[in-house]
Formats: C-alpha cells, sequence, structure tokens
C-alpha cells in the first residue's frame, strides 16, 4: 500500500509519540521502584543532614529529653538533655533522634513503649514526621505503623499503640534553644533595607569593573 508523504509523517510522528510515553512511563515507574526501596531499607550511606534543635510537646509546655533509657518531655528550654541530634534521611522523612548528652536514641519496642538505647541503627529507632496543619509535627513509628511518639500531661512516655494523630499528646513543635537562633532562619527572615541594597549594588558594580 503506498502512503502519501503528509500521512507517512503523521504515522511517524504518532510513533515517536507513543515511544516517548512508553520511555516516560518506564522511567517513572524504575524512579518508583528505587525510591520505594530506599525508604523502606534506610541506611547510613542514605543520610541526608544532621541537626541540633529541641522537641516542644504540645502537652507539657515543656521539651522532650532523653536521659539515657529513660525518656520524659519535661525537659527545660536550653536543658543539655534537651538537646537532641536529629539525623534525617535522603528519601522522604525517616529520621533518628539522639540524646546530645546521653549519646541515647528514641527507640520504641514491639509493646509499644518508648526506650533510650545507645544504638540506634535498628528500625524500631526510625520515626517518620508528618507535618500537621496546626503547625505541630507528629512522629509515626517507621516500624510500627500507625504508633506514634508521645507523651502524657505528666510528661511520661505514652505506649504507641493508644496514641493516634489527632491527640495532642503526639504533637510537638522543632524549636531552637534559649537564646539561639537557627542560621537558616535568620537568613530566611532578615529584612532587607535600603542600605543593604545600597551595598549590594556598589559590591556588584565593583565587579563589572
Amino acid at each position: 500500500m503506498y502512503l502519501l508523504p503528509s500521512r507517512l509523517i503523521y504515522v511517524s510522528l504518532h510513533f515517536l509519540v507513543l515511544l516517548q510515553l512508553q520511555e516516560a512511563q518506564q522511567s517513572s515507574a524504575d524512579f518508583r521502584f528505587y525510591i520505594e526501596n530506599h525508604t523502606k531499607n534506610p541506611d547510613e550511606l542514605s543520610r541526608k543532614q544532621v541537626r541540633i534543635y529541641q522537641l516542644y510537646s504540645r502537652t507539657t509546655g515543656k521539651h522532650v529529653q532523653i536521659l539515657g533509657k529513660n525518656i520524659n518531655a519535661n525537659g527545660d528550654d536550653g536543658g543539655k538533655y534537651a538537646l537532641l541530634v536529629v539525623e534525617t534521611e535522603t528519601f522522604g522523612s525517616h529520621i533518628r533522634i539522639k540524646g546530645k548528652e546521653s549519646d541515647h536514641y528514641i527507640c520504641m519496642n514491639k509493646k509499644g513503649k518508648i526506650v533510650g538505647r545507645p544504638d540506634g541503627r535498628k528500625q524500631e529507632c526510625v520515626f517518620v514526621e508528618e507535618f500537621l496543619e496546626n503547625n505541630y509535627t507528629a512522629l509515626v513509628s517507621a516500624k510500627y505503623k500507625g504508633w506514634y511518639l508521645g507523651f502524657n500531661r505528666k510528661g511520661w512516655p505514652k505506649k504507641g499503640s493508644r496514641t493516634t494523630q489527632k491527640q495532642q499528646e503526639v504533637h510537638f513543635m522543632k524549636r531552637q534553644p534559649k537564646g539561639r537562633v537557627d542560621p537558616l532562619e535568620e537568613f530566611r527572615f532578615t529584612p532587607v533595607t535600603k542600605r543593604t541594597r545600597r551595598a549590594r549594588r556598589l559590591k556588584a558594580n565593583s565587579k563589572r569593573n
């Protein structure tokens, strides 16, 4: 069968579009598979950053502190046991939380009990951040789905099996210690004045010259 030039061009373009769509779908599937595998099995090599801050408890009005094996939410602002080293995984919001002073990690065992452990490599010591509409953050266990890190009004840990995302006991806010400003926040909210604009123009002109 003989095809006119215009018909031949149409068929070629149609075939090219189908081929590109197949390649895009394959790439998307491969990338999704890659992400899923890395979020299921976070390891030492997949860590993205380490930050130090406090976790303010909505229930107690104080901060989570790691005293070693014992953990509570009665820490004072700027207290040495309330300083937390938070290790963030590359993929997703998987984190490990370690006490800067005690060198113990927050972990949740199979009974839902919150305990401090010196080795945080196990999946029981990994939590997933959930950012809530009220600007608070909830931390759900990466191993025991639906079990959250939470503290009662006295500051004692709640069993994970007795927690839900809607409870105030599982709501936290990231805070810098008293008198200390997060460099990222300081940079983000620094006001730009006429003086700083003028200084920037002068600097730019000197570079051109």
